[in-house]
């Protein structure tokens, strides 16, 4: 598409390589207009997709941040640290006390004996020693046993002892179920879990059915031998869950003698109620925390989500309404990425209207010129038909010729005008040396068109000649560009400066570096530039030629395509009269500004 632009004095258009460039490119096939049959194109409007209350992207902004607090949630659970702290906690705690009592034993339960050489000895009485745990037993939670130094058991907390040699073992019971159902639900939940989980399969079994034999317990082994040692166990719980038991032995001595050991174990119950209510805890924190970033996300999603479900109804009112009634909504006060992608639509479809706007002027132009000559050729065909003089018949038909020729000059330039903006959008630039390309024009006009036929006489008029002034070859003149259209922008000037140049008179070309721009300018020695129409004379059509000069042989197109051209590479294009001290003009200057490489 074209934009608005402008042209000055009637320039060939063509001779630029664009239609060379152009012509064996391919050329899309659209559909048929409406009414032309049945291969017509129908642009339906497309159903616009329905997310629900959730759309994709809230979707994955809650994924996202849900997944994120998952990974530290199941960090933060994973608490074998922890547990291994209690456990070691509660050990250090029941060496502790297994110390104690067996101190207490070794003063305290002692009856007197004489030794092998009837010295004064003691020994443990078992007696005492088993109301002494049975009290112990009945205080605590632990369960302590006695063993003799062969390892055999002689006291138990947990055993009643009755006449007749009767025995009664004691099991501590279940604790009561919570009365609340949903706490109680948890629970059973949480247990499930842990189940799953396989924490304590390297722990050993706890030898419970063979108690009464201290050798099937390492530790009663160590404590016999004169050291403290403690162990952890697993045990099987209710409903196929894995308990741990902590026990702990001691030696009982006396003066260093080893008088039996002490072993006392704990369930580890009290370790994973410490470990399930941090847990419960933890997930109490976390459930706060994702309720904050359910909403926090919510809130961001629609930040996002309803400002560009707006933005794509209006683009689909924009795409499929009628007229211009459809208006973008206007999000540049956020100062984000939503504001900058509505101002960019925004600004895309300014643009789009003033691209339409352009080509609705462009083909009323377009019709009037072509009008023109077709009214010329129309009354010239009619006024042949009535035309008897051989002489005025051959007039007429040179009208004709020159109408036809005319037209043909003037498709060909709108079809190269028309094709500009599609080339230029997808030509890649390159670096073009404008140094090297002014003195090419320069030569060329040396060596062809400046140079007199010998054949001509002296008396005839010098033709106008071109110099270049440029800066020293230090001084970089290179600009990124399509080489052949800026090729085109150069031709057009300096065929336009020549036109109008007097015989004689000189075209100079002019470059020098200013800022981060190159500045060229070309100047004549010509009559100028009619009043005020500084900017008429880029105007497509535009026609402003040198008396004397036949009409029709320009079409108006050469200026606008120039500044077509150069606003393509971010440049810019002015004229201007060049005058003297006394406001006499003396020529034009046609600047042209284009960014440095």
């Amino acid at each position: 598409m074209l934009k608005d632009m402008l042209a000055r004095r009637a320039v060939p258009a063509g001779g630029a390589p664009a239609a060379q460039d152009m012509g064996n490119a391919p050329v899309r096939r659209g559909a048929k207009a409406e009414g032309e049959g049945e291969g017509k194109a129908v642009v339906r409007p497309r159903r616009r997709r329905s997310y629900g209350v959730i759309s994709p992207l809230t979707r994955h902004i809650l994924t996202v941040n849900l997944l994120a607090l998952a990974l530290l949630l199941s960090g933060l659970l994973y608490l074998e640290r922890y547990q291994d702290w209690l456990v070691q906690r509660q050990l250090d705690v029941l060496t502790t006390e297994a110390s104690i009592f067996a101190g207490a034993l070794g003063e305290s339960a002692m009856e007197p004996s004489t030794d092998e050489f009837n010295e004064p000895s003691g020994t443990l009485s078992w007696t005492m020693a088993s109301q002494v745990v049975r009290r112990l037993g009945d205080t605590t939670d632990r369960r302590f046993r006695l063993y003799d130094t062969k390892g055999k058991l002689q006291a138990d907390s947990r055993v009643l002892s009755l006449a007749k040699g009767t025995r009664v073992q004691i099991e501590e019971l279940p604790p009561l179920p919570d009365g609340n159902q949903l706490t109680q639900l948890g629970i059973d939940l949480y247990n499930a879990i842990v189940r799953a989980l396989p924490t304590r399969d390297h722990l050993p079994v706890y030898p419970e059915g063979r108690a009464t034999d201290g050798t099937h317990f390492p530790d009663v082994q160590k404590a016999l031998n004169g050291e403290s040692s403690t162990h952890v166990w697993r045990v099987a719980g209710d409903a196929g869950k894995q308990d741990m038991v902590l026990t702990v032995a001691v030696p009982i001595q006396r003066y260093k003698q080893v008088l039996g050991a002490v072993l006392i174990s704990r369930s580890g119950s009290e370790i994973d109620t410490e470990v399930r209510e941090f847990r419960v805890n933890i997930l109490k924190v976390f459930g706060g925390v994702i309720v904050l970033t359910v909403l926090m996300s919510i809130y961001l999603a629609s930040t996002i989500v309803r400002p560009i479900r707006r933005l794509a109804a209006a683009a689909d009112d924009v795409r499929y309404g009628h007229g211009r009634q459809a208006v973008l909504p206007d999000f540049s006060g956020r100062h984000d990425e939503i504001g900058d992608l509505s101002q960019s639509l925004r600004a895309m479809t300014s643009a789009l209207w003033d691209r339409m706007d352009a080509i609705e002027r462009f083909a009323a132009d377009v019709a009037h010129e072509i009008k023109n000559p077709l009214t010329s050729m129309r009354s010239a065909v009619e006024t042949v038909q009535l035309v008897k003089d051989e002489t005025r018949l051959r007039k007429l038909l040179g009208i004709i010729a020159d109408d036809v020729g005319r037209l043909d000059r003037l498709i060909s330039d709108i079809s190269n005008a028309s094709r500009l903006d599609a080339e230029l959008s997808r030509a890649e630039a390159n670096s073009v040396d404008l140094r090297r390309m002014l003195t090419m024009f320069k030569d060329i006009h040396d060596n062809t068109l400046g140079a007199r036929d010998e054949d001509e006489d002296d008396d005839t008029p010098p033709p106008p000649t071109v110099a270049v002034d440029l800066p020293p070859a230090n001084r970089n003149l290179v600009v990124p560009g399509i080489e052949g259209r800026l090729t085109q922008v150069f031709q057009n000037l300096i065929s336009n400066a020549l036109s109008f140049s007097p015989p004689g008179g000189k075209v100079v070309l002019a470059a020098k570096v200013v800022g981060d721009r190159v500045e060229i300018t070309c100047t004549d020695d010509g009559p100028g530039i009619p009043a005020g129409k500084t900017e008429a004379i880029f105007d497509r059509f535009y026609t402003e030629r040198p008396a004397g000069e036949k009409f029709g042989t320009h079409s108006g197109l050469g200026l606008s395509i120039s500044k077509q051209i150069v606003e393509a590479h971010n440049g810019r294009i002015f004229a201007a009269n060049r005058t003297d001290a006394t406001g006499k003009v003396l020529g034009a200057v046609f600047t042209v500004q284009l960014p440095r490489g």
